[in-house]
């Protein structure tokens, strides 16, 4: 293959690229850069902000919207299997052949994600509040005390390394 097949490829990522760059360069060029405290505030839906933003987030939460994410998308492949399978050209120019097939496709779709939702409950993914674990007790030759006096030694070097009053 010559590189003329690929020339048409080039010259419209060529010509893409360069529409991005004249059209932010003429934006910068534009616009008012005149910074002042109240545009450099953070503003959070009317609300000013309290505390800080980098707390810990429960990651369940992602965790959910994943799961409904991937069970929306299952439905916007049912709708146009579900268009076509009821087709009625299709279902007299190939017989009872196509609606055997299709049905069985989307019985296997259907059927794996069905698995994921069954391996994400038997997870407890699906468990807003979980359970509390209890650690286990563990046989050791060195005393809790031992333990926790190196938790508190390294513990209290990292609150002074990022100057945070404990």
């Amino acid at each position: 293959m010559n590189g003329e097949a690929y020339l048409g490829i080039l010259t419209f990522l060529g010509t893409g690229g360069l529409f991005l760059l004249v059209t932010f360069s003429i934006s910068k060029a534009l616009r008012p850069d005149k910074p002042d405290p109240e545009k450099l505030s953070i503003y959070e839906c009317g609300e000013e902000a309290v505390g800080n933003g980098q707390i810990a987030f429960n990651s369940r939460f992602f965790v959910i919207a994943l799961i409904f994410v991937l069970f929306e998308i299952e439905l916007i492949f049912l709708f146009p299997w579900a268009i076509v399978f009821s087709d009625p050209k299709m279902i007299r120019a190939n017989g009872s052949a196509w609606t055997g097939l299709a049905m069985l496709e989307m019985l296997a779709f259907v059927f794996i994600l069905l698995m994921g939702l069954v391996y994400a409950w038997a997870k407890g993914h699906l468990d807003w509040i979980k359970p509390i674990t209890v650690p286990t007790e563990t046989k050791s030759s060195i005393p809790n005390e031992q333990y926790q006096n190196i938790n508190i030694k390294y513990s209290g070097s990292i609150v002074k390394e990022n100057n945070i009053q404990a």
